[in-house]
């Protein structure tokens, strides 16, 4: 029997199919100048996490390590490894050999340049946690010096190098340093930096430096705490957890003495 002229045509599925693909591709060119725009400001405001930029400077680095270096030459004997020249020397050999290796921003990848660095913040490192110890020890033994002024000085010398020799582990480590993160290799931080958090708050190209750190190790001994930059990976809490245990003790014992002095 023959179909009924004038009865609604079936499509097939076929059919029914291309005409949905034709409907979705009416519907993305209607909203395409909507998606360029909402594409191009998330390409604004994405952090350069995965982007190469530019190099950071080596100078903030070398006067941080100068005044650390310092503060180790005008300890007193009894707070320093000897000879007193030895780790001084040392440190200030590594330094001359990074300025000379890349003077300017560091840029070059380079495992040498890396076990040198690293080398000079375990140096830094040692010098400062042998004065720490010996002047708990000295505290404890009642042998530290009877002037709180003195005393007081002492540990904020300690106090200093110990914010400036953390701050140099959080930005040799983060992101696998300073080149690494220059370079964009790493895709996850170690440190969530507010500028991660807020992209939209700073420049496209923005990454931390060797001032972001220092901050951070400044509000972490300061604070025994993170404050507005968290640490994510495991080492990262640990090494907070150990800088804000050394600051804690170093200054309980020095500010009880102190006020055991002036009583």
């Amino acid at each position: 029997m023959d179909e009924p002229t004038g009865a609604p045509h079936e499509h097939s599925t076929a059919e029914l199919i291309a005409m949905l693909h034709e409907r979705v591709r009416q519907l993305e060119g209607a909203f395409e100048p909507e998606l360029r725009g909402a594409r191009a400001a998330e390409r604004k405001i994405a952090p350069a996490l995965h982007q190469v930029t530019e190099g950071e400077s080596r100078l903030p680095v070398i006067v941080a390590i100068g005044v650390a270096i310092g503060v180790q030459l005008i300890l007193p004997r009894r707070l320093v490894i000897q000879p007193r020249w030895l780790l001084p020397g040392l440190e200030a050999i590594l330094v001359a050999a990074l300025v000379i290796a890349n003077p300017g921003r560091m840029n070059r990848t380079s495992r040498a340049l890396r076990a040198a660095s690293v080398a000079l913040t375990a140096l830094l490192t040692a010098a400062n946690a042998y004065a720490s110890a010996s002047l708990i020890k000295d505290i404890i033994d009642g042998t530290s010096s009877d002037n709180a002024s003195l005393l007081l000085s002492r540990a904020a010398s300690i106090y200093v190098t110990n914010i400036i020799v953390f701050a140099l582990w959080y930005w040799e480590w983060d992101r696998g340093g300073p080149v690494e993160r220059a370079m964009g290799s790493r895709p996850y931080p170690d440190f969530l930096f507010p500028q991660k958090v807020s992209p939209e708050q700073a420049p496209a190209e923005w990454s931390p430096n060797f001032i972001d750190y220092l901050y951070v190790s400044f509000t972490n001994a300061t604070a025994f705490s993170p404050t507005d930059t968290m640490p994510l990976a495991r080492w990262a809490k640990m090494l907070m957890l150990v800088q804000s245990t050394i600051a804690l003790l170093t200054g309980t014992f020095v500010v009880a003495r102190a006020i055991n002095i002036l009583k």
